[in-house]
């Protein structure tokens, strides 16, 4: 999965309340904001679990709908009475707990004071992290903020692209942007990131790892960095500036070679894709190139809307979700690609990209060139709660064409070429055997 470190409305309809990895379609929570008061022994802590169901209701009623019909019950917390849901984790056992917790830190923590919002954020974001699902989790209003502001494609940052690492549990470089502090700097995909500005990434959520490396434009920021090849770990030092993300870039590669690289899919890709598409086709393109590499996902519309411009009659791709419940995408195949179609894809091409990829595979219409995919076959949901916070979470499974889930295995190309990046890197011209090798299959094609 991958975000963007550079500085979307629930639509009424499933399809656009979906988004792939970590990129969230706009989402504008509404309705009246939880009051909040001072904290007042155990008060508070009664306050606080009265809020804390509100919001699972919430997001309940946004996801599960008339599935939740459990019995309640009234029990004594304080001088307020707290409902809880029949077979709820949320018990009085637990209230007191709390309170016990709450007292024993007000009476011993020895640190920095810690606020009664950041504890109880600290309660909502540890609920969503006991799923132990790297891809669900608590934001707060100004995480939120800050995301929609990420998709809006102008930030202020150093213009990389982020992911997690699941093996190590660590942060890497995804890609970068051109002409962007990371690009000055030297990095590249599979860079891991070990620390921010001294502080360890380890564990990290990636939005927490991406809030890190932001920050107010005209600031350092330090990573602490592995690259393979090096000897020991390397700090860079970059100067956060302003970073514009074009979501899809083109040429024509030679008098017959289009050629579309689609960074992510979001809202704004759809018409990017369609303008790039058709100024291929207007330059005389005779064959395409489709660039998916260092691509995180994002939007599931997105990419369902860009398969239709490409895509024959039929089964696009299809989700379930935990209780069998199948949601279909199809393409009408009025608007079919009519030339020879190479796809690039590497380890980095995930979500959205994989769906597209896929496909593209099953139906026969486009060779893939390059490495095996991420491999993320699950779909989140972003549910707006009436704080202004909101909860991911994975809500289903993905399925290509032909019924193929890609969780955890990827898709295979099926022209194999391992990207050279010593030659790459190592030369002012930046030499792209990959792109090179795409080039190699289309010309076979279009003889």
């Amino acid at each position: 999965m991958r975000s963007c470190v550079c500085g979307r409305k629930m639509a009424e309809n499933n399809e656009n309340n979906y988004f792939d990895l970590e990129n969230p379609q706009q989402v504008k929570p509404s309705g009246e904001a939880y009051g909040q008061e001072p904290r007042q022994g155990a008060g508070f802590l009664t306050g606080l679990l009265v809020g804390l169901l509100g919001a699972l209701v919430i997001s309940g009623g946004v996801y599960l709908g008339n599935r939740l019909q459990a019995r309640l019950q009234t029990v004594k917390g304080g001088d307020d009475p707290i409902v809880f849901a029949e077979d709820s984790a949320i018990t009085s056992k637990v209230v007191n707990k709390l309170e016990l917790l709450e007292k024993t830190i007000d009476d011993y923590y020895y640190l920095e004071e810690i606020t009664d919002e950041e504890l109880t954020d600290g309660i909502y974001k540890g609920m969503l992290n006991a799923l132990g699902d790297p891809y669900s989790e608590y934001y707060t209003a100004e995480e939120l903020d800050t995301i929609m502001e990420q998709m809006e494609g102008t930030y202020y940052g150093i213009g990389a692209y982020v992911s997690l690492d699941n093996d190590l549990n660590i942060p890497k470089i995804a890609g970068v942007i051109a002409g962007s502090p990371a690009e000055e700097a030297q990095l590249r995909a599979d860079v891991l990131i070990y620390e921010v500005n001294g502080e360890s990434t380890y564990g990290l959520t990636l939005t927490k790892a991406v809030s890190m490396i932001k920050g107010p434009e005209g600031t350092e920021v330090v990573l602490t960095i592995y690259r393979e090849g090096e000897p020991d770990y390397l700090k860079v030092s970059m100067i956060r500036r302003r970073v514009d993300t074009p979501n899809v870039e083109y040429e024509m590669l030679d008098e017959r070679t289009g050629y579309i690289h689609i960074l992510e899919f979001g809202d704004s890709t759809v018409d990017q894709f369609a303008d790039a598409l058709a100024t291929v086709k207007g330059s005389g393109m005779e064959g395409l190139i489709i660039d998916l590499r260092a691509n995180p996902g994002g939007s599931l519309t997105a990419v369902v809307d860009i398969c239709r411009m490409l895509l024959p009659e039929g089964m696009i791709v299809y989700t379930e979700d935990k209780y069998g419940e199948r949601v279909e995408y199809t393409c009408d195949g009025t608007r079919q690609l009519e030339v020879p179609l190479v796809v690039l894809v590497d380890g980095n091409s995930a979500s959205a990209s994989e769906i597209m990829s896929g496909a593209i595979k099953d139906y026969g219409i486009g060779t893939l060139v390059g490495t095996t995919t991420f491999g993320k076959g699950i779909v989140q949901q972003v549910m707006p709660l009436r704080d202004g916070s909101a909860i991911k979470l994975t809500v289903s499974s993905y399925f290509t064409p032909n019924g193929n889930n890609i969780h955890g295995t990827g898709i295979e190309p099926d022209v194999e070429c391992e990207f050279d990046g010593e030659a790459y890197y190592g030369s002012e011209e930046h030499p792209d055997n990959q792109l090179d090798k795409a080039r190699e299959v289309l010309e076979e094609l279009m003889k």
